[in-house]
């Protein structure tokens, strides 16, 4: 089984991102009990002009059967499996070229958005079965981590990969220096193993054919 693993290029002047740092810690390791399926890392620029081509470019390039794509969310204090994308790119901040698109769509004339093609509600209850803090997130946001998602989805549809994006929380060493009030942060390490633990559980869940759990995981606001 071919897994997919991408992380974004650190961006808005840091010089880590959690995404990228997990991504590579976890390139061409075995996941446990998964009959030899490995991880092969891909990093994506944090330029809207970029990002999708060289998705797609890691999308041809390794044909995987399971796709996780990671970003940074500062502010998150766990592991943040996104339900859906929207075709919208709407940038608080510049991205690393500098571009900053305000209300744009994120492919022009298609759907309004793309659910995660990952059993979400099973993979957030088996890392929490697993020591890990996750939820199901219902925004993506509309910078860059959200055109991946969107792309991904919609460069995958009706193709039988299972695919989608979570979030990580900042490391430590950015939040010690992060402006304005603390935030939350889990060390390198225990990012690393959670992720390793979250491609564990969708590989099971994918070679036992599974349904996702029909559990709540939504919100009120």
């Amino acid at each position: 089984m071919r897994i997919l693993l991408t992380g974004f290029e650190p961006f808005g002047g840091q010089s880590l991102n959690p995404s990228w740092e997990v991504a590579r810690a976890l390139h061409g390791l075995p996941l446990p009990g998964s009959q030899g399926a490995q991880v092969t890392a891909a990093q994506l620029p944090c330029v809207f002009d970029q990002a999708l081509p060289a998705l797609q470019q890691a999308l041809t390039q390794h044909t995987p059967d399971i796709v996780l794509a990671l970003g940074q969310a500062e502010g998150r204090c766990d592991l943040s499996v996104e339900r859906v994308a929207i075709n919208v790119m709407d940038a608080r901040i510049p991205d690393n070229a500098g571009a900053q698109p305000i209300d744009m769509p994120v492919i022009a004339g298609s759907p309004a958005a793309y659910f995660s093609t990952l059993p979400i509600k099973s993979l957030v209850a088996g890392l929490r079965a697993s020591g890990f803090q996750a939820s199901v997130s219902q925004t993506a946001g509309t910078f860059v981590c959200n055109q991946v998602f969107y792309g991904l989805q919609h460069a995958l549809a009706g193709q039988g990969v299972h695919s989608g994006f979570m979030h990580l929380p900042l490391l430590p060493e950015q939040a010690a220096h992060w402006p304005g009030p603390s935030l939350p942060s889990w060390p390198a390490s225990l990012q690393v193993a959670g992720v390793r633990q979250a491609l564990t559980l969708l590989v099971a869940h994918r070679q036992q054919g599974l349904s996702d759990l029909r559990q709540t995981g939504g919100t009120l606001n």
